[in-house]
């Protein structure tokens, strides 16, 4: 404890990283309160029943998501979830269309800046659908719309309104990166995803009657979180070497021998995306089911998109494991590109001892890269499907169990992760021991050439 109080101090210390903390804060602070303001024109006591609070439905999750803005018809009711689509989306492109590996690979900053270009006005254009299909749920409810308000009137504003809170969410997610510590989107997911954390701790603690039960279901969590840093950062050190070099001139030549270093492939390279892609398939049945019914109702109970609308069934879970197990395989096959590894090493002339360089590298590093793979996947297939598994065995409310796994635990790993570093570089800048003294974290390590590169 006198560790991190001294740590604390000597952030407190440093003026520059005072300033970044704070200017994070306030950006998160404005972010929250706009959760609270209501759009124009909605009445908000009619909505209480129409969207769940349920979140094994995909209103549910994505409530979460926003920190309870989609159900409160704010201003930020569709959150920053258009941009991380966007992004994603341009991502993809960028695997698959020449155009965009051109803009990613080889154009540098005017790359860069033409991606960034397209990811906002692609948000805009999911914002305008995604908007238009939140006003027709709320239209849809009966007495959400004050009624002296004309429905033109109603439609026009909230979809500028909608796009504008989106918009300016991004803005804070940008200003968050450059100003602040930490990324900015990240962190505005994870505000909004804690910010249902104490109403789940209030829900179990008022459904345990056993105080002990509850504090084995907070150890089972702290457990799960460690098991889950460990996954995220664990890394498969593949060494390489440099060739010897020649230092002198005429009769005082000396062969010097190459640098050592190591290629770090990670664990779970995919990271959280085979689970949104799994997730986002899982809920096609029974959104298509709804939207094929006569009257808009749920899927009718025992039908095959009942099953695979409902988080906790057995059905859907095992799908769920196996669709993460394979778009994680997926995933990683377009993020690391052995053959891009291997030109690098030979352009570099460096080389891994006992492998010869070229085709042999990029199978050796293929490899490698399949075989960690696999527990990655496994894991992650675990962790998706874990909360279903602490709700069934254990009775533990749905809205605790979310945090047992899924996106909402890897996106909180990553990010405090990523935050630790930014603020531990800071402190051995000056320095200062970090927050995590006997930790690995990767502001850590010492990672060259192209163990820091790829």
């Amino acid at each position: 404890m006198k560790r991190l109080i001294t740590t604390l101090k000597n952030i407190w210390s440093i003026d520059e990283l005072k300033g970044r903390i704070l200017f994070t804060i306030a950006m998160l602070a404005i972010y929250r309160i706009g959760s609270f303001i209501i759009l124009p024109g909605v009445n908000r006591g009619a909505l209480e029943n129409s969207i769940s609070n349920s979140p094994d439905s995909l209103l549910g999750i994505i409530n979460m998501f926003s920190g309870g803005a989609f159900k409160n018809a704010s201003l930020f009711a569709l959150g920053i979830m258009p941009y991380i689509t966007a992004s994603i989306i341009i991502q993809l492109l960028g695997f698959a269309v020449p155009y965009f590996q051109r803009l990613q690979q080889k154009e540098g900053e005017s790359g860069r800046k033409k991606i960034t270009q397209i990811t906002r006005m692609l948000t805009v254009f999911i914002c305008l659908v995604q908007g238009t299909g939140y006003l027709s749920m709320i239209t849809q409810t009966p007495n959400a719309i004050n009624a002296n308000v004309p429905t033109s009137i109603f439609w026009l504003a909230n979809i500028i309104v909608l796009c504008a809170g989106t918009i300016f969410a991004m803005w804070l997610g940008e200003k968050i990166t450059d100003k602040g510590i930490g990324n900015g989107v990240s962190l505005l997911i994870t505000i909004g995803i804690i910010a249902t954390l104490p109403a789940a701790f209030i829900g179990e603690m008022t459904k345990q009657s056993n105080p002990f039960m509850f504090l084995i279901i907070l150890a089972a969590l702290f457990a799960v979180t460690l098991a889950t840093v460990l996954i995220v950062q664990g890394v498969r050190k593949i060494p390489i070497q440099f060739a010897k070099r020649i230092v002198g001139r005429s009769n005082t030549e000396m062969p010097v021998a190459g640098n050592r270093d190591y290629i770090p492939v990670k664990v779970n390279a995919a990271g959280v995306m085979p689970i949104i892609f799994a997730q986002a398939l899982m809920f096609l049945p029974g959104t298509i089911a709804t939207y094929f019914s006569a009257d808009g109702a749920a899927p009718a109970a025992g039908s095959v998109a009942s099953i695979f609308n409902d988080i906790t069934s057995g059905p859907y879970n095992i799908v769920y494991f196996l669709l993460v197990v394979v778009f994680t395989y997926v995933y990683t096959a377009l993020l690391v590109n052995p053959q891009q590894y291997a030109e690098y090493l030979k352009r570099q002339n460096a080389f891994i001892p006992g492998i010869k360089p070229g085709k042999s590298t990029a199978d050796f590093i293929d490899n490698v890269t399949t075989r960690i793979t696999l527990p990655g996947s496994i894991f992650l297939g675990l962790i998706s499907i874990l909360p279903a598994i602490i709700n069934k065995l254990f009775g533990v409310n749905l809205s605790l169990a979310l945090f047992f796994g899924g996106t909402s635990l890897l996106i909180l790993v990553a990010v405090v992760l990523d935050t630790l570093q930014q603020i531990e570089s800071y402190l051995l800048m000056r320095k200062y021991d970090g927050l995590v003294k006997s930790g690995k974290l990767q502001g850590r390590s010492r990672m060259q050439g192209i163990g820091a590169g790829m």
